[in-house]
């Protein structure tokens, strides 16, 4: 969309959109980005929510209008979500495209990766911190707004169908990424979650959904909060261990440069701690299984979406989803190879 669109949706928000500048974020497989300037200073973040991916648009910004105002305190920075003139959540445009304004974290940067144990550490803290804040909050109020998000058995249906409607030539070049799933799946076994209580997640915790200080180097909050609803702790744990211990990005082919480093998923645990008394026995010893899960869950979506063409996540190249799922089925070897350390971890610094 050129300026003078973008200004008119703006204008839905905002008395005056004059003064502003707008810049697109290129980041981020979902929804269109932008981020608005006055003065050079940016001061919001104006985002197109991606229809296709978020079905109830209605439930995820009533999620997260309720949500919001419990993620505030003095070692978390609040996120403002700006209403329209006619004080709703979200603008429709014309050609019914959806678009929220938020406002913009001062003097804030988001990392594509971890640097070092200290910002492990403090993505540990902020992720605890989150669901810290977040306890007071009454499941029942939050809905269900992407039912089976990671449910293994409805990516492992979505997949199967997915293999048998693919075209002959997607499917041979995901050949191999088809036989990894097919024999991991048959060993990784069912879980019962019967005795875990639910809480409300994030759901989409990677390293670059959280913002750091420019000043301090601390985690400042989460962002990115399209996914908040109920869920299991190891969801989102297990999402932030993903891109805090691997220090190659989600796109990297060659797969010796993607690492498991144990003295970071430590560092993470050890930040997270303070935070962490309501969690049951059972939700810690999963905490392990839940960082062999999630990427897992998003190598599973991502061949899905491969060999679908690419309807949900956008892409720059033919096979990105189908590198980007051979990427993470690569961390899945790793991460299931360390289960046992994880462990011990968990049992050495939760118990």
């Amino acid at each position: 969309m050129d300026n003078s669109d973008l200004k008119e949706i703006l204008s839905a928000f905002l008395k005056s959109s004059e003064n502003l500048s707008v810049a697109k974020i290129s980041q981020g497989y979902i929804n269109e980005t932008y981020v608005i300037s006055e003065n050079d200073a940016p001061k919001y973040v104006l985002q197109k929510i991606n229809s296709i991916v978020f079905p109830d648009i209605g439930g995820l910004m009533d999620n997260l209008r309720k949500a919001l105002p419990y993620l505030h305190a003095a070692d978390y920075s609040e996120i403002p979500l700006v209403f329209t003139k006619d004080k709703k959540p979200f603008y429709q445009d014309e050609d019914t495209a959806c678009w929220r304004l938020i406002g913009f974290v001062p003097d804030s940067v988001a990392y594509l990766k971890c640097q070092n144990r200290k910002q492990a550490s403090e993505a540990g803290r902020i992720l605890g911190r989150f669901h810290q804040l977040l306890l007071p909050a009454k499941l029942e109020d939050f809905r269900e707004t992407l039912p089976g998000f990671h449910n293994l058995e409805l990516r492992r249906t979505q997949f199967e169908n997915a293999v048998d409607k693919a075209s002959d030539s997607r499917r041979k070049m995901a050949k191999e990424a088809i036989i990894f799933v097919r024999n991991f799946l048959s060993d990784i076994g069912d879980q019962d979650y019967s005795r875990l209580p639910l809480r409300l997640c994030h759901n989409d915790t990677k390293f670059s959904n959280i913002l750091f200080s420019k000043k301090t180097g601390k985690a400042l909050c989460l962002v990115d909060l399209d996914t908040i609803m109920p869920g299991y702790f190891h969801y989102d744990f297990g999402d932030a261990i993903r891109t805090v211990v691997n220090t190659a990005e989600e796109e990297e082919k060659d797969h010796s440069k993607i690492t498991f480093r144990l003295p970071w998923f430590d560092a993470f645990l050890e930040g997270m701690r303070p935070y962490l008394d309501h969690l049951t026995q059972r939700e810690k010893q999963l905490l392990p299984f839940g960082v062999v899960l999630m990427p897992l869950l998003h190598g599973l979506r991502a061949l899905t979406d491969f060999l679908e063409n690419d309807r949900h996540y956008r892409v720059s190249y033919a096979e990105q989803n189908l590198d980007r799922c051979k990427n993470l089925f690569q961390f899945v070897v790793l991460a299931n190879s360390n289960k046992e350390a994880m462990a011990n971890s968990v049992e050495a610094l939760l118990s």
